[in-house]
């Protein structure tokens, strides 16, 4: 597994090594010695989701807060999608800042988002199924999140707005501005 850095502070990308041979291929997805060794971050993933989405599906900005923050790891097994990450940390260095990567099934790279960030992504295949490894459990009350156009983050999703499907309650999220203040 190879790491790679991020504009954001404690974001990062992980690259797992692929075996291929005339079979297919072979990849160690996750391995808690290595992750540790690499990142040097100990971190105890407790729940697993999975979610399947069409083209042009968006979903995020969400996050949890509090006692259930969750740092996530993310992964795309069918398809490919947009992720973006958005800083939330008032004390770190990179707070308010975002960033974006397109994950997708070929290369099977990992991003790593850390407890504190809002996390969202659209699907860019006719099918995608997005995977992610979460540190804390779920907890309804303690979710949030921010819309996806907000105009202080002015965000790229890179399709156009006609291709978006988001849902009632997504679009009904509030401004960054109101999630910071």
């Amino acid at each position: 597994m190879e790491l790679q850095k991020t504009p954001l502070q404690d974001c990062i990308i992980l690259k797992p090594g692929v075996f291929k041979d005339a079979r297919g291929l072979f990849s160690e997805t996750y391995n808690k010695k290595s992750f540790v060794e690499i990142t040097g971050m100990e971190i105890e993933f407790v729940q697993d989701n999975q979610s399947i989405s069409g083209y042009g599906v968006l979903r995020g900005l969400h996050f949890q807060k509090g006692a259930m923050a969750q740092a996530k790891l993310v992964r795309v097994i069918k398809g490919r999608v947009l992720d973006i990450v958005v800083d939330l940390r008032k004390n770190s260095a990179t707070f308010g800042k975002h960033f974006s990567y397109i994950l997708d099934e070929k290369e099977g790279e990992q991003l790593f988002v850390p407890r504190g960030f809002a996390h969202g992504f659209v699907s860019l295949s006719e099918e995608s199924i997005f995977v992610y490894k979460c540190d804390n459990y779920y907890d309804k009350a303690s979710e949030g999140g921010i819309i996806y156009n907000d105009a202080t983050l002015a965000l790229d999703w890179h399709l156009p707005k006609e291709d978006l499907i988001i849902s009632e309650k997504d679009l009904q999220l509030p401004t960054f501005r109101e999630v910071i203040s």
